[in-house]
């Protein structure tokens, strides 16, 4: 199978069903907080066990976004829905119960100003 490469100029990001204006990009990470297991009587892992699985992301803006700001705000819980697109080929990404946890701004000479806002995630899922 040839790897999809999608675009941001053809996918489209949602919070709560309304289009986030001015996206410039997205990442995550799924972190998986796991344990090892050592054997008595020797310095070898026998076996691990995982427990809490976080997802946290980040949302890139040029200048800055009312909504997102609302939700900083507010604490309130949110849905990411991205969109991507690669011709004919389409992938659903979707962050369910989401908190913004920070905003940082940025400005230089050279560009315009855009804001990075870091959200946390129940969980993640493709499609």
């Amino acid at each position: 199978m040839p790897q999809l490469i999608y675009t941001a100029a053809r996918s489209e990001a949602k919070v709560n069903e309304e289009t986030i204006e001015g996206l410039q990009a997205i990442d995550y990470r799924v972190v998986r907080n796991r344990h090892d297991v050592g054997a008595v009587g020797t310095n070898e892992r026998v076996a691990v066990y995982y427990g809490l699985t976080m997802v946290v992301g980040r949302l890139r803006v040029a200048s800055v976004n009312a909504k997102l700001d609302e939700l900083l705000k507010s604490g309130d819980s949110f849905d990411i829905s991205v969109h991507l697109t690669h011709g004919d080929s389409e992938r659903d990404v979707a962050f369910e119960q989401c908190y913004m946890e920070d905003k940082a701004f940025a400005l230089d000479t050279e560009h315009h100003g855009e804001t990075i806002y870091t959200f946390t995630a129940r969980s993640v899922g493709e499609k």
